[in-house]
């Protein structure tokens, strides 16, 4: 049997791209580490905030959903081990995480949002399969709206989080 190569990512930046009057469009961009590939992932609005709060270390009052997941996994003893975007489904990027615990290592199926969610709290290396990555540039090839979202994702400066003021 062989071994797929997964490419070893970092999450960038999480960026809002808006077209007009169009509700805007949310993407976490991903990065190869120490190399060139990059991979645009359209997630919702509510993981998009979350995961840019938690990168940029920003606690909120009470536990989101991926805080709770996170510290779950700590408390019974487990840790994340790595995420991997391994696959498409229905035409979205799907995960695996692996968390190892007392009792061994476990593969958890999950969506690409909040596996991501979950590694950027858990400090987690992302890795992502070479058939989604090709995936990822066969999509931004060509003259359509959303090769153009995701070709934008990319050059876009992520999303600010500021404090109203009073």
């Amino acid at each position: 049997m062989t071994s797929v190569a997964f490419a070893d990512m970092r999450i960038s930046k999480v960026v809002g791209i808006a077209a007009g009057g169009d509700e805007a469009t949310y993407c976490a961009v991903l990065e190869e580490v120490g190399g060139m590939r990059v991979l645009p992932i359209e997630i919702g609005w509510a993981e998009a905030f979350d995961l840019h709060r938690a990168l940029d270390g920003r606690a909120l009052g009470r536990p989101m959903a991926a805080d709770f997941a996170a510290r779950l996994v700590h408390a019974l003893g487990g840790a994340v081990r790595q995420v991997r975007i391994d696959r498409v489904v229905d035409g979205a990027y799907a995960a695996t995480v692996e968390i190892a615990g007392p009792h061994g290592t476990a593969s958890v199926d999950a969506r690409s949002s909040d596996a991501l969610n979950l590694a950027a709290r858990a400090h987690a290396p992302v890795a992502a399969a070479p058939a989604v990555l090709a995936d990822a540039a066969e999509r931004r090839s060509g003259d359509g709206a959303e090769a153009a979202l995701l070709r934008q994702a990319l050059v876009v400066p992520g999303l600010i989080i500021r404090r109203a003021p009073g």
